[in-house]
């Protein structure tokens, strides 16, 4: 059960989106928005029943959701995920720009745990909302939504079409300057085959994971340390780009969804990225608890 001492959440996210606070308290509260951008099943009503379930909801096979609090800009709930229960606070708030949003959760597996896939379901808890807010974006925008995560699926294969030619999305997927502007987290690239790929940096992560194909414009994979390998295939039509992405070499009894949510969710930043003008990054804060100092970039 959630602690009634604890204060501070494991998990803050705070975006911008592009809508008047109504807008978006409507997309949050609407069962048929809800199965739009966030997952397969939604029943809502407030102030008694806030639900929603679904392959592309962790531990997703029924609804585990009560209500704790409603008020005009604010949706609070518990859920019980494996077992343990969190508490879940969504907040919209006037800005300039549309509306800010907040997303805290209380009650999630230490960094460590998730790194190491010791976290289960629970372990997909904040690339799974990271990809829902940002498919809630784009939903508000009248965007095309980026593939949600299968949480119940072995296999991992996205493919996503973006208004940008192929030379210039695979530079921004291999030049660790551009990399981290949309992606919100610092990296150290060495784009050649044998080179290293380093999520948080080399001073993090000095050993990296090593390309084993780069093709600039065309292909690049990734090769970590366990065989696991993730593999971008790129192919140009009209000024545009169809991004391949697929992951394999895993244990198929226990796929790693939580760095599946987090490349999907890095997808619909990357699309944004390149197909937006004026663009600026959607987030304002990511905050989670036990992230090494220095790896996110959001916020600088």
């Amino acid at each position: 059960m959630t602690d009634p001492h604890k204060t501070e959440p494991d998990l803050r996210l705070r975006a911008v989106l592009p809508a008047p606070p109504k807008d978006v308290y409507q997309a949050l509260t609407d069962p048929a928005a809800l199965r739009a951008w966030l997952t397969e099943h939604a029943e809502v009503d407030l102030p008694g029943r806030y639900a929603f379930w679904g392959r592309s909801t962790p531990d997703g096979a029924e609804p585990h959701q009560r209500v704790l609090h409603v008020d005009e800009s604010t949706v609070r709930f518990a859920w019980t995920v494996e077992g343990v229960e969190a508490t879940v606070q969504f907040e919209v708030a006037e800005n300039e720009d549309g509306t800010l949003f907040t997303l805290t959760q209380s009650d999630l597996p230490s960094f460590e745990e998730v790194l190491a896939d010791r976290a289960g379901a629970r372990g997909g808890m904040q690339t799974f909302w990271t990809l829902a807010i940002a498919n809630l974006a784009d939903h508000l925008a009248g965007r095309e939504l980026t593939p949600k995560c299968d949480f119940t699926s072995s296999e991992f294969r996205a493919s996503v079409l973006i208004d940008a030619d192929p030379e210039a999305v695979f530079a921004s997927m291999t030049r660790p300057e551009l990399f981290h502007q949309w992606f919100g987290v610092r990296v150290d690239i060495e784009p050649w085959v044998g080179g290293r790929f380093a999520m948080g940096g080399f001073e993090l992560n000095p050993g990296g994971v090593e390309f084993v194909e780069f093709e600039p414009g065309r292909k690049a994979t990734l090769r970590y340390a366990d065989g696991m390998t993730d593999s971008w295939e790129l192919e140009g039509s009209d000024g545009k780009t169809r991004l391949t992405v697929v992951q394999s070499g895993f244990d198929p009894a226990n796929p790693p969804h939580p760095g599946w949510a987090g490349w999907l969710a890095g997808i619909s930043a990357l699309r944004r990225y390149h197909e937006l003008p004026a663009w600026r990054s959607l987030w304002r804060s990511i905050e989670v608890a036990g992230v090494p100092g220095g790896m996110l970039t959001v916020d600088e």
